[in-house]
This record gives C-alpha cells, structure tokens and sequence, in this order.
C-alpha cells in the first residue's frame, strides 16, 4: 500500500510532469535550431550570386534595412553600437563564469548541458543569419567594380610611380591651402561636413545617395588605439563609429570611409575608393588633405615593396608640413604600440579572408589598384 501510494504521490507526478516538459521544451529547441539552420544555408546559397545580391539585396533590402537602422540610432547622441558590444562582452564574460563555476563543482547535469548546448547554437545562428541580412552579404556584391564599369586590374611599377607623383602633388597642394596652422573644426563639424562631402558626390556618382545621418564617436577611441583601429561599422544598429583620438588630419577620410560601409561597401578596399569618391567631391581642404594624405601612404608603401629607393625619393619631395604630420603620425602609432595589437589585428585579417578578402588586413592597400583603374579611364584623380 506504501509503496502504491508513493508512486502515485502528488510530488510523483511532479516530477513526471517536469521530466515530460523538459523533453518537449527540448524537442521544440532542436525544431527551432533546424530551422534557424535551414535560414543560415538559404543565406549562404543566395551569397554565391553576386548579380542576384547586388540587385536584390544591396541595391534593395539593405538600402531599406539600413537606412532605417540610422534614422532609429541617428537621433541617440551617443553610440549604440558601443554599448550592444559592451553589454554582449559582459555577457559572455559571466556566460563563462557561470560554466567555469558550474565545472568546478560539478554541478553540470545532462540535461543543464543540453539546455546550455541549445541555447548557445541557437544565439550563433541567430547571430549569423542577422549578421546577414542586416549587413554581411553586401561582402558578395559586385559593388562599385559593377555601378562604375571599373575593373582593377595588376599594375607595373611605371603605373605606381605615376599614381604617387600624382598624389604628391595634390597632397601638397591641399596641404599649402591648410596654412601653417591649420585648425580642423569640431568633430560634430567634420561628420556633418562629411555628409555634404557625399551629397556632392552623389551629382557625379549617384550610387553614392547618403540618407538618414548616424556617424557617432565612438566611446572607446583612447581605447582602441591600443588595437589599432580608426572606425568600425556597426552592422546590428547601422551606426558609423569614429575614432576621433587620432591626430585630426586623419578624421575627415575615416569618417567617409565608414558611411561607405554604411551605404553597402563591405570590402575594405572598396570601402575606401567610396570614400575617396566623396572626400574628393568636398569643398571642404580638411578632406581634400586627408584623403590624399591617406591614400599616398598606400601608394608609397605599395611602392616600397617594389622599389623602396623611388618611395624613399617620394618621401623627399613631399612638403615640409606634410611630413611634420607623417612624424605626428607615426609619433601617434609608436605610442599607443603593445603586443596585442598584432594578434587583433591577424584575428582581423582572418575575419576579412572569411568574408571574400583574400588578402586580409593588406585590402585596405588594393585601393591602389582602383586608383590607377580610375585614372586610367578618367586621366586624373
């Protein structure tokens, strides 16, 4: 009788209920992860067609899905951006903890590890399949190479030289028109100066229609310069972040080179040809100077590698306020230099070759090759 009563006790059928709902709740979190996994390969096949991304996705979806990310974030003053990475760094931090905890004293059941199993392969499909939709599949477009009918193509030697003695000039001649003591204006100023750089370019180049302003500072500048970064694009709020801890000079061509980010330019190369496009549409010398400042760094160090005596050379007719501002420069970078910056910036690099950039962190110098495609077919820069 004791034993009859027992099994068929109120705390009995507890615990068969309990047991029953922890196997649906399971069963319907492998369901959801099938499908969420079914979404990830739907995505991943669209990705290998570039002509289908570029005219459905880039030119379309994202045109929409971004420009209504920046008009929720572009009224907040500060970055959003920042805060979601914060939040999700923290996250994780006391998701390790409480693992770690949890190992130590082996409190781990096989049903609390196929719940955390669960939960974690869910949070990455559904960090994968928004990554995606809200930004990562503009890294498969045809992008600019197509709207411009511009294709980058291997270049001599004789074609760099030409490419650095151009940007030499126009360096120097946007550096003279600075003054000796130039002074940049406030960093709200250069943002806003950007936009108008972009509804400049836009006349020329009408793939290039910025709407819907959201450029912050980012909260971390001082920060990241130990990791060696000048801006980032927040695919999850839309938001182009700014480093603006960095000499002044440099600012005007980071910020253009984010909002190209923003307007679908995934590759890092492409990235900075946009913001070339812009920074040189604005009236403004501030980003006239830092364009071409930045873009004969690239051309020099291209040029080094295949003739460092002439990037020497280069070096020697550049004038004397521009390499004042080369020594702030590099002043700048031997400053904030540490032992993590390398790994960050491979861990980058990898990133990069993962998303169509078999280069890695050496993309951002194929602008080069857009340059001299560019020069080719217009005659100047």
């Amino acid at each position: 009788m004791p034993s009859f009563y027992i099994r068929n006790s109120p705390l009995s059928l507890l615990n068969l209920n309990t047991t029953v709902r922890i196997e649906k709740d399971r069963k319907q979190g492998w369901i959801k992860i099938a499908i969420l996994l079914l979404i990830a390969i739907l995505l991943k096949i669209l990705s290998l067609f570039p002509l289908f991304v570029e005219h459905y996705y880039s030119s379309h979806l994202y045109f929409f899905v971004s420009s209504f990310l920046r008009v929720l974030t572009g009224i907040i003053p500060f970055s959003i951006g920042d805060v979601f990475y914060t939040g999700f760094v923290v996250w994780i931090m006391v998701r390790l903890y409480k693992t770690a905890r949890a190992t130590l004293k082996r409190t781990i059941t096989r049903e609390s590890f196929l719940s955390s199993f669960q939960r974690t392969v869910a949070i990455v499909l559904w960090i994968y399949i928004l990554f995606n939709v809200l930004w990562g599949l503009n890294y498969e477009r045809l992008g600019i190479a197509y709207q411009l009918r511009l294709l980058p193509e291997r270049y001599d030697v004789g074609e760099l030289k030409t490419l650095t003695r151009e940007l030499i000039d126009k360096t120097n001649k946007a550096r003279k028109q600075l003054g000796d003591t130039s002074v940049y204006p406030s960093n709200k100023e250069i943002f806003a100066q950007a936009k108008q750089a972009y509804i400049a370019a836009e006349k020329k180049y009408p793939f290039l229609h910025y709407s819907s302003f959201s450029v912050k500072s980012s909260l971390y500048g001082t920060f990241g310069n130990y990791f060696g970064f000048f801006g980032y694009y927040n695919p999850f709020t839309g938001e182009a972040q700014v480093n603006v801890t960095v000499p002044s000079f440099i600012i005007p061509f980071t910020t253009c080179h984010e909002m190209a980010h923003q307007l679908g330019y995934g590759s890092e190369d492409e990235a900075n040809f946009a913001g070339y496009l812009a920074a040189k549409s604005s009236d403004q010398n501030t980003f006239q100077y830092s364009v071409y400042f930045e873009l004969f760094a690239y051309a020099n160090r291209e040029l080094f590698i295949r003739d460092s005596a002439t990037a020497k050379e280069n070096y020697q007719l550049l004038d004397t306020l521009v390499k004042k501002d080369i020594r702030t420069y590099r002043k700048f970078i031997m400053e904030h230099q540490n032992k993590i910056e390398p790994v960050i910036s491979m861990l980058y690099g990898e990133y990069l070759k993962a998303n169509n950039q078999p280069k890695g962190i050496n993309t951002y110098n194929e602008v080069v090759a857009w340059l001299i495609a560019y020069r080719k077919k217009y005659g100047e820069l």
